[in-house]
């Protein structure tokens, strides 16, 4: 990630009201995501996110590959949640997020893993992908700060998440990285099979703003590293530049100054996967990368990252390894078919 401009986005954390969640009322009749599913998870039933009731946890790392404040000096300590409730075509983790793959773990454990990570040095907990178990996830995050856990905690989600799932996490998440893929409702459908993407992650990433407003720390060579706030991110899909632009001129309106802003240029196409409709079937071109490096100059945000142009699929995940990811990407500590690492922390 490069860093294009960086001002003094530092305030005083928001005062904050821990949330409790009964997590067996919450799955009954499942309406925790805008999909508003009904299904029993209790009665271990499952809808589009292929999830019941139990949480279920596929990798545990110091991840290095996310923007600079949130990897610090010493990684972002991801925890990769299985299921999700969108469904991307193009997602780059379908292996947990669609095809099921991962362990069951108790609050003990996920608390366990929380510490492990902080020991080995995390920077935060980065829980990837966990709309679809906000009760679970809530409560393990409050044991694991009732039990001594000292480094923030990131929600790394798509943002298809009513305002009311998002105060859910309210004490429990500090930093908040959504995407924000689209704000057109057609591409939505074309994308996802549904209208409301937009207009639920705009609410969602405006009550993330309002709940975490942004605060850094700085190492000793003035690198920052963030502990409040919130990154929002926009993959810039191909052949859909007039989408990056309705993007940007939202964020520009409402989050310029109060969040930051990343863009990604790793738009992926994965081959188990069909692309939906006559979506292209290619990575980002020179042409539209040279495109989104003249809107950043246009738009002149206060904080902002942007990614370079490589069209490579090497760096994929294959969560069937214990090392899931390159060795510069990341250092595992749990993988769902073998537990926690033997080597020394």
């Amino acid at each position: 990630m490069n860093q294009t401009q960086s001002k003094n986005a530092g305030t005083d954390t928001a005062n904050r009201t821990d949330s409790t969640c009964s997590t067996s009322e919450a799955y009954t009749s499942c309406v925790l995501c805008p999909r508003r599913c009904g299904v029993n998870r209790n009665a271990g039933k499952t809808a589009f996110c292929g999830e019941s009731a139990q949480l279920k946890i596929a990798s545990a790392c110091l991840h290095f590959g996310e923007e600079p404040p949130v990897t610090g000096k010493g990684g972002s300590g991801t925890v990769f949640v299985s299921g999700c409730n969108l469904g991307c075509f193009f997602c780059q983790n379908y292996q947990i997020s669609r095809q099921g793959m991962g362990k069951t773990v108790d609050t003990e454990e996920f608390v366990h893993m929380c510490r492990v990570l902080e020991q080995a040095g995390a920077e935060n907990i980065n829980i990837v992908t966990g709309s679809h178990a906000v009760p679970a996830l809530a409560k393990g995050i409050m044991q694991a700060k009732k039990e001594g856990l000292g480094i923030p905690v990131c929600w790394n989600s798509s943002a298809y998440e009513s305002v009311s799932t998002v105060d859910m996490l309210a004490g429990a998440a500090d930093i908040w990285l959504p995407d924000l893929k689209t704000a057109q409702s057609a591409l939505s459908q074309a994308l996802f099979g549904i209208r409301d993407y937009g207009k639920t992650a705009k609410a969602a990433i405006k009550r993330m703003i309002e709940l975490s407003p942004l605060r850094f720390t700085q190492f000793s060579d003035k690198s920052e590293k963030i502990v409040s706030g919130v990154i929002v991110r926009h993959l810039v899909l191909p052949g859909c530049m007039d989408n990056t632009i309705a993007v940007l001129d939202w964020l520009k309106e409402n989050a310029d100054g109060k969040a930051c802003i990343s863009l990604m240029s790793q738009y992926t196409p994965i081959r188990s996967q069909k692309p939906a409709g006559v979506f292209p079937d290619r990575f980002i071109n020179e042409e539209e990368f040279l495109h989104i490096k003249e809107l950043i100059d246009e738009y002149e945000f206060e904080y902002l990252f942007y990614q370079e142009l490589e069209p490579d699929d090497s760096w994929l995940p294959d969560f069937n390894r214990f090392q899931p990811f390159s060795n510069a990407l990341a250092k595992p500590l749990w993988h769902w078919k073998s537990g926690f690492t033997n080597e020394p922390l």
